[in-house]
């Protein structure tokens, strides 16, 4: 004969099974997902936790049982704080933020205190009310820590959402430990019984509780979505913008100065006898002397200039509102950093120099394709003139006075 259980271990039981559930899917997550694996195990933990939390609490309900109904509902409650700690935790490491362990392990003190003060029944209200208390307040941290990272990170509308499940789940426990105060040794009565209370609590915990975890694999997935949107525009060696996105943002500024008639101009460089390099010091030397060629330009550059490697040895450069008379001097700049900190071979300077062609988009008419080509022409010319000079396209009219400045 099947006996029927209370709604109250239903509810439970639901809630460690659905925990349960989620351990093992963070566990997974955080063995696929190796970009946030401690920030996953940290929600595994708390998933596993919470489940111990809601099995001890059925457990509670049942006597007779190896431990008294009082240290079932304490253990309870110090799985139920580690459970949000660990929450928590993995939450300030998804967001890359410093770890309060100093404040979580004040947190866990006073639960672990007030829950052996509270073992007798006349204190379980003081062990109750302090233990919401405590909830609340980390939930409330989490809430804030979310509406951070929406706000100065993902900056998106609506990313208050992110901080809506945790307010929830603040407003619950506050309201569990309001009502430990006032209403004294009968809350506690009524939370080891099976009541409507315990049921209603149970399926709100849950609902709030899937919420969240739909909000963490939101996130990650978030996360995981722009990581391969950045590798797909950005060189794995250098961090530069690659062809296909330099090629896009050329474009978007052509369009731009079409509509506004702002000039601009481009750089093409080529470092000179890089496969000597290769060569002579390995692949490993050429790929740091491509690291120092990528943060030398980049420190040489406006923040609205792009750069970006063009090829194997080969940067792009575009520079918004710049003619060849402003593009030059940088053009300068930049051939003399190269040589400058160059990377040490053995002891030895690895020396780097760059040829330069420069060429300034002379009219709407002009597509991306021929400007290019106008750039390389002026690069294969500072090849020819013997390397390491900028060249300035000799079909651009204001290339005379670029000839006179540029090194021979």
């Amino acid at each position: 004969m099947i006996v029927p259980l209370p709604a109250t271990d239903i509810a439970f039981a639901m809630n460690a099974v659905m925990q349960g559930v989620f351990c093992g899917i963070w566990l997974l997550g955080a063995w696929v997902f190796g970009d946030v694996r401690r920030a996953a195990l940290h929600w595994s933990a708390f998933a596993g936790l919470s489940t111990l939390s809601f099995l001890a609490l059925i457990a509670a309900l049942h006597q007779p049982v190896p431990l008294p109904a009082e240290y079932l509902r304490a253990l309870g409650n110090l799985f139920g704080v580690a459970a949000m700690l660990a929450l928590h935790r993995g939450v300030r490491l998804f967001i890359d933020a410093p770890l309060p362990t100093r404040a979580h392990a004040l947190a866990f003190a006073v639960v672990l205190v007030v829950s052996w003060l509270g073992l007798t029944p006349a204190r379980a209200a003081l062990r109750i009310s302090a233990n919401s208390a405590v909830l609340t307040l980390i939930a409330l941290a989490i809430a804030a820590d979310l509406y951070r990272y929406g706000r100065d990170v993902v900056r998106q509308p609506h990313m208050w959402l992110l901080a809506v499940p945790l307010v929830a789940a603040a407003v619950g426990f506050a309201q569990r430990g309001v009502r430990a105060l006032w209403g004294g040794e009968s809350i506690a009565t009524e939370m080891v019984t099976d009541s409507t209370v315990n049921v209603v609590s149970a399926i709100f915990y849950m609902v709030v509780a899937l919420t969240f975890h739909a909000t963490l694999l939101g996130l990650v997935i978030g996360r995981i979505l722009i990581d391969l949107r950045y590798r797909s525009r950005h060189d794995a060696l250098t961090g530069l913008l690659n062809r296909r996105a330099m090629e896009e943002t050329l474009l978007v500024q052509m369009q731009r100065s079409r509509r506004t008639g702002e000039p601009f101009t481009v750089l093409m460089i080529d470092l000179d006898h890089f496969k000597t390099v290769n060569d002579r010091h390995g692949h490993a030397a050429g790929d740091r002397a491509l690291k120092h060629t990528a943060a030398a330009l980049k420190a040489e550059l406006r923040e609205v200039d792009a750069v970006g490697r063009f090829g194997g040895e080969e940067f792009l450069i575009l520079m918004p509102g710049a003619t060849v008379e402003t593009a030059l001097p940088v053009a300068e700049r930049l051939r003399q950093a190269l040589v400058i900190d160059a990377a040490a071979v053995d002891g030895a300077p690895l020396l780097l120099s760059a040829s330069i062609g420069i060429a300034q988009w002379r009219e709407p008419a002009e597509e991306p394709s021929r400007l290019l080509m106008r750039a390389d022409a002026a690069l294969y010319d500072a090849k020819q003139r013997g390397r390491d000079c900028v060249v300035v396209d000799a079909s651009d009219s204001a290339s005379i006075a670029g000839f006179a400045a540029a090194r021979g």
